[in-house]
């Protein structure tokens, strides 16, 4: 199968010499992937010397999974297909009651998108959700998520499962972007890397060595709790962050507010500065020297080979380029600071990315314990991005 994800259309003889199997064994599987509807037969091999041959691909259509990107305003739900297109894809604010309510709302928007493209729902095997906060693997909850109400007090995860009717993954969010930021974004072919993202809040996603780092807690990538920023030691810092509470969204109209004494949103400090208003221009400045200090941290304990910087406020081109600066003047080692490259859906594509890869392990590797079927190499198209 992996043989045929990866390189379909393929033939059998092709198949044969990739997996080191018999013509007659491949001959024999092939013919039960066919009659159970996973692989079809697509045509003949042409352009070649002697007899053609039949090749064969993935039937896309023959299983799908639900990606989920839940945030504090707003929810995103796709329907993926085997193959990792994204068939169907609804968007919805999230609901104001939080828990139970939020659960019950990603299961109907998984059945409005699947209604909406006639697809058969009982071919909907898989969801992988992202949320802010950390997951707790043991109890579903998630905690650290306090603009989503009553997730960290129920088990989230099985309240999705049953509104979803399949079994759920939750991952936090900006995990997620990391991982798809490697599989189809800035980050591809990059074994040590790192995501962060800056909006309304700030964390990160870490791959070390290719695989993702959660820690022992599940907490690792929460910069937030970085401790420089503001006071460490203030109540303040303990329930929100040091770091996030001088670069984040509030911190950046609180900076402004006690410089100018005027109430801005952060489109319009950007504005004020853009126009060359000093006070604003100074406070974006302090946002991008924060900014660099997290990336030297970084630097210091896991060395990314690439930091992507993401979310509404991290993206900016103005802080990436002040971010850089800053950083050649506190690191002596290279890191590479880019953009994001898929913005919104960084999230969805990493959850893509674990799905699919449970989702094809489940289905295709039962019989060989510890075996998984690697995800499909990266195609135009694969999962939609920020400008579509």
């Amino acid at each position: 199968m992996q043989a045929i994800i990866h390189c379909g259309p393929i033939s059998r003889a092709s198949i044969a010499k990739q997996t080191g199997l018999s013509k007659q064994t491949v001959s024999e599987l092939v013919r039960i992937l066919e009659e159970g509807g996973w692989v079809r037969e697509t045509g003949r091999t042409s352009g070649h010397v002697g007899r053609t041959a039949t090749t064969y691909e993935l039937v896309p259509a023959s299983a799908f999974m639900a990606a989920v990107d839940l945030g504090g305003t707003k929810l995103r739900v796709a329907i993926v297909d085997l193959a990792g297109s994204v068939i169907a894809e609804t968007v919805a604010p999230t609901h104001p009651d939080g828990g139970e309510a939020v659960a019950a709302q990603i299961g109907e928007l998984v059945d409005l998108a699947i209604a909406r493209q006639v697809l058969d729902r009982r071919k909907l095997l898989q969801t992988v959700v992202g949320c802010p906060g950390v997951p707790d693997q043991a109890t579903g909850a998630v905690r650290l998520a306090p603009n989503i109400a009553g997730i960290d007090g129920i088990d989230f995860r099985a309240a999705v499962a049953r509104a979803t009717g399949t079994p759920v993954i939750l991952e936090n969010d900006v995990n997620l972007a990391v991982l798809g930021e490697q599989w189809l974004g800035a980050g591809q072919g990059i074994d040590h890397l790192a995501f962060i993202a800056l909006g309304t809040g700030t964390g990160a996603g870490l791959i070390v060595n290719g695989a993702l780092l959660r820690g022992a807690s599940g907490g690792a990538g929460e910069l937030g709790y970085l401790p420089f920023g503001a006071d460490p030691f203030e109540a303040e810092s303990l329930r929100v962050g040091a770091f996030e509470r001088v670069t984040a969204t509030h911190g950046i109209r609180s900076a402004y507010k006690a410089a100018t004494g005027r109430a801005l949103d952060v489109p319009s400090i950007f504005a004020a500065a853009a126009g060359g208003e000093a006070a604003a221009r100074a406070v974006l400045d302090g946002v991008a020297r924060q900014l660099a200090r997290a990336v030297a941290t970084l630097g210091a304990v896991i060395a990314p080979q690439t930091v992507i910087l993401g979310g509404s406020i991290g993206a900016r081109p103005e802080i990436i380029a002040a971010t850089r600066a800053e950083l050649e003047r506190c690191f002596p080692f290279p890191i590479h600071v880019v953009p994001s490259v898929l913005g919104d859906h960084a999230a969805l594509s990493g959850a893509v990315a674990i799905g699919l890869t449970e989702l094809h392990t489940a289905l295709f590797a039962q019989s060989a314990p510890g075996a998984t079927v690697s995800l499909p190499l990266p195609k135009p198209g694969l999962v939609p991005s920020a400008a579509e």
